[in-house]
């Protein structure tokens, strides 16, 4: 029987990009926004953060972001039974494509480059899981979407939250056991 395929977002389900971005916006502002001020938002909607998004487009901004906690290992012991593909929306952000190639292959160096997937627009995905932080993306997934905690979707309850990793290796060892 074929493994079922896991589709995993990488920027804030296992790149920490928030931290970068608060970095940023205490530079630039001279101090750092609160949990509750992010709380349904993102660092560049707050008043100050307009100009943040734009660091995306630098060369090199998503070559050093940390590894979400746990994704590691979880990745690696959910390879043993699912397929697991890393998609990712970096076509908007020109520059974003070779560091987030080199990104991965030094934290999940497990997954075939083969495995990775650099788009647009995720509705293409064919899976049977997509585990990604953004809920438009799950919107139009045929599969079952799962929704990584984020400050800017906490208020969300459309589709199954996890909050860190450890829940994702719960959530999917009770689905190993029931087949």
């Amino acid at each position: 029987m074929p493994k079922k395929r896991i589709a995993v977002d990488m920027d804030e389900v296992i790149a920490r990009v928030v931290p970068k971005f608060l970095d940023i916006f205490e530079e630039q502002n001279n101090y750092r926004p609160t949990d509750t001020e992010l709380h349904g938002k993102k660092v560049y909607h707050l008043p100050g953060g307009e100009n943040i998004r734009k660091k995306l487009h630098d060369p090199g901004f998503f070559a050093d972001l940390p590894v979400m906690p746990h994704s590691q290992e979880v990745l690696r012991n959910l390879h043993e039974h699912y397929e697991i593909y890393i998609v990712t929306a970096a076509q908007e952000f020109r520059n974003a494509l070779p560091d987030k190639h080199d990104w991965l292959q030094k934290h999940f160096p497990f997954i075939h480059w083969k495995n990775y997937v650099f788009c647009g627009d995720k509705s293409i995905i064919l899976a049977d899981y997509l585990i990604d932080d953004h809920v438009f993306n799950l919107e139009t997934f045929q599969g079952k979407g799962l929704l990584f905690s984020a400050s800017h979707n906490l208020d969300e309850n459309r589709f199954t939250r996890v909050n860190d990793w450890l829940e994702i290796q719960t959530f999917f060892n009770q689905q190993i056991d029931t087949h």
